[in-house]
């Protein structure tokens, strides 16, 4: 299987066959193998019967169902974990995203790239609501990062299978999956692709969206720098608070003796007994970090490299 299309399905019974046919039509003009893998995220209307009566007229239409809606980031795990296409191609089941992008991504990923992002340049949402708190999401996790993209929340983008093969997603982790992938030396690119209005349904994201996205990308930004040596984070921390109540205490010290200032009406013990207690704190919080990352590199067997290629090895 060459390739591998996978979307999230929440309530979308009104675009379903015509995804369907987009997508089939986009990609039987390239003449290649392929397989679409709709998710349902636990929809409550019509969807699952609308997806059955496809997959039972085409076969290279696979089906997941879940139980109950537990999220797009779950939606897409599922996906790419049942995916058996050597490129794996998510999508919005909207259709604001457009197949006939999928082409274009994939020549691009022929390039030498490992991840191609798309980029919706021009955006048909609303300002306040979407186009702002994206803008400012997409800076953020930029800067943070380091992997400077347009578009982090596009969901169209094309990987090669092997980047996605051990990035485990939670939360709202796949809008992250191009940086994750930097972490392990992929290459990314980005490329304009088309946007369209919704025609059908309704917008199962708001502002409130915003917030989640920017809590998971503390979680991201520790994996991406800190994940495999937690000390160097909570214990530089931890030394830079025992310093300052260091100089608390010699500054207690120092007007207790010179300024004749009783120490048990002088604030600075107080705060020099909570900057020693907080210093120890990090420390610690940093010695069973390094626990945690040992056990779990080493229960799973799971190394702190990625190999590319070997020479003359087996």
């Amino acid at each position: 299987m060459n390739f591998s299309i996978v979307v999230p399905i929440f309530n979308e019974q009104d675009n379903i066959q015509e995804l369907y046919l987009a997508i089939t039509n986009a990609l039987d003009s390239i003449d290649t193998d392929y397989e679409i893998i709709m998710v349902d995220d636990g929809s409550t209307d019509g969807s699952y019967g609308a997806l059955q009566r496809i997959a039972a007229q085409d076969n290279r239409l696979k089906v997941i169902r879940f139980r109950r809606n537990f999220g797009q980031t779950a939606a897409m795990s599922a996906g790419f974990d049942a995916a058996s296409g050597n490129i794996i191609i998510p999508m919005d089941g909207d259709l604001q995203n457009d197949p006939t992008d999928i082409p274009r991504l994939i020549a691009k990923l022929h390039e030498g790239y490992d991840v191609v992002s798309g980029w919706r340049k021009s955006r048909k949402d609303t300002i306040i609501t979407r186009k702002i708190p994206s803008m400012l999401a997409n800076a953020l996790i930029s800067f943070f990062t380091g992997v400077h993209l347009h578009d982090y929340g596009c969901t169209l983008k094309a990987y090669r299978r092997e980047v996605l093969d051990g990035i485990n997603l939670y939360g709202e982790m796949h809008r992250f999956v191009p940086a994750l992938a930097s972490q392990v030396g992929a290459k990314v690119a980005e490329l304009p692709v088309n946007h369209y209005p919704r025609l059908h349904g309704t917008s199962k994201y708001g502002i409130s969206r915003t917030l989640r996205v920017i809590l998971d990308l503390m979680t991201v930004k520790f994996l991406l720098s800190y994940s495999t040596k937690p000390i160097q984070l909570f214990g530089k921390w931890g030394v830079y608070t025992l310093m300052a109540g260091l100089c608390s205490a010699a500054m207690t010290i120092y007007m207790k003796v010179f300024e004749h200032l009783s120490m048990n009406r002088n604030p600075l013990l107080i705060l020099t007994g909570f900057l020693l207690f907080m210093g120890v704190q990090f420390i610690v919080m940093g010695l069973l970090g390094e626990l945690n990352a040992r056990t779990y590199f080493e229960s799973q067997g799971k190394p702190i490299y990625v190999v590319k290629d070997r020479i003359n090895l087996a």
